[in-house]
């Protein structure tokens, strides 16, 4: 009896299972269902939202057209991610011319017997003030730093201290022409230190702070250039700086000849513009500069005075006075193309002028004088 019974109960919990089976399959088929229904319904208005970001993001591009949007797609934990970013619009290119002055005013074209790679070449016979060679020796052209001649001439004509101590300040950088310097702002130095490294080594810092240390400032210190010049009879000459990186720095061939004599009579310039190297102590740490022109090292050449200059307005400058087969003479050479052209056109012309008949007493050759037909240079002054 008892085994009648626990099979019936065995039997009907069996029966039972296949409907509850089939009653959770249906639930979940309606949950699902759901699930669907409420995703259906969530898709219009993400497509809403979505068309609204569009909407905003094209009235944004509209409202400013001076900006570009550029569109971003990036992956964020897992998700795409569209984002728009406002791009300034490139300013128009900007022309920039990458002759020099000399250049533009049409010297390149000026021919001469010797094919200097100088647009403007001048020599002189510094005894006899004979003139030996012109090639647009006129023209007022920038100078670079050559200036820095008239900045040593000016400083030792003043009779200042050169022993004094004068300091780099942020006065001193170049925001002209963002040239680099080995001196550091607070850097400290001698005057005549920073006078020798302004001269050998072009050290635009050390001629800056020198013309800034003059009685009265820099403004002082231009002033007293200029006046020098004025003196010394240089009519197409006129100085803005003491180190020579403004263009607005000119002269004429002839009028450097004139600063070059003059220099040279004062034998610390002599000196110093003729160092081939020197260690010199900038707050207290020794520096060891060199010259640049690598002429003044040579044992064939017997140079008195020099000085090199180089910005893209100017080319590149060399004067010198140096004793060529018995005659002291001036050279001048202004624009000239490739950086080693201004010494190699100091070669030409020592060679041709050994050759001369007249160099050592003999009659003179003439004097070639070569002109640009049409040259002129337009700088302004203040």
């Amino acid at each position: 009896m008892y085994k009648i019974a626990l099979a019936a109960i065995i039997s009907l919990l069996f029966s039972f299972e296949p409907a509850q089976a089939a009653g959770a399959g249906e639930s979940a088929r309606a949950n699902k269902a759901q699930v669907v229904k409420k995703k259906q319904k969530r898709k219009p208005v993400r497509k809403a939202v979505r068309a609204k970001k569009r909407q905003d993001t094209a009235k944004a591009i509209a409202a400013d057209n001076r900006q570009r949007m550029v569109r971003r797609v990036a992956m964020v934990r897992g998700k795409r991610v569209v984002t728009y970013q406002p791009v300034r619009r490139a300013a128009p290119p900007v022309f920039v011319d990458s002759r020099s002055l000399g250049d533009a005013a049409g010297l390149s074209g000026t021919p001469d017997p010797l094919s200097l790679r100088s647009n403007v070449a001048f020599v002189l016979d510094q005894n006899s003030s004979e003139v030996l060679f012109e090639k647009n020796a006129n023209v007022a052209l920038p100078i670079a730093s050559i200036t820095k001649l008239m900045t040593g001439l000016v400083v030792t004509a003043a009779g200042q201290d050169l022993e004094e101590v004068l300091s780099v300040t942020d006065a001193d950088v170049d925001r002209h022409k963002y040239s680099s310097s080995r001196l550091p702002v607070g850097a400290r130095m001698t005057r005549r230190e920073m006078l020798h490294i302004a001269l050998m080594s072009s050290e635009n810092r050390a001629a800056s702070a020198l013309g800034r240390n003059y009685p009265g400032g820099i403004g002082a210190f231009v002033d007293a250039m200029n006046a020098k010049a004025r003196e010394l009879g240089m009519k197409d000459t006129h100085y803005v700086d003491s180190s020579g990186l403004s263009s607005r720095n000119v002269s004429s061939a002839r009028d450097l000849a004139k600063l070059v004599v003059a220099a040279h009579q004062v034998p610390l310039l002599r000196e110093y513009s003729t160092t081939p190297n020197s260690i010199v102590s900038a707050s207290g740490r020794p520096m060891r500069y060199a010259n640049t022109n690598y002429l003044v090292a040579m044992p064939d050449w017997n140079i008195g005075i020099q000085k090199t200059g180089f910005i893209n307005e100017a080319g590149r400058c060399l004067v010198m006075q140096a004793m060529i087969h018995g005659r002291n003479v001036v050279m001048v050479f202004l624009d000239s193309k490739g950086k080693m052209s201004r010494t190699a056109d100091a070669g030409r012309m020592r060679r041709w002028l050994e050759a001369l008949p007249g160099t050592l007493g003999g009659p003179s050759r003439a004097v070639p004088t070569v002109t640009a037909a049409a040259a002129s240079v337009e700088t302004s002054v203040p």
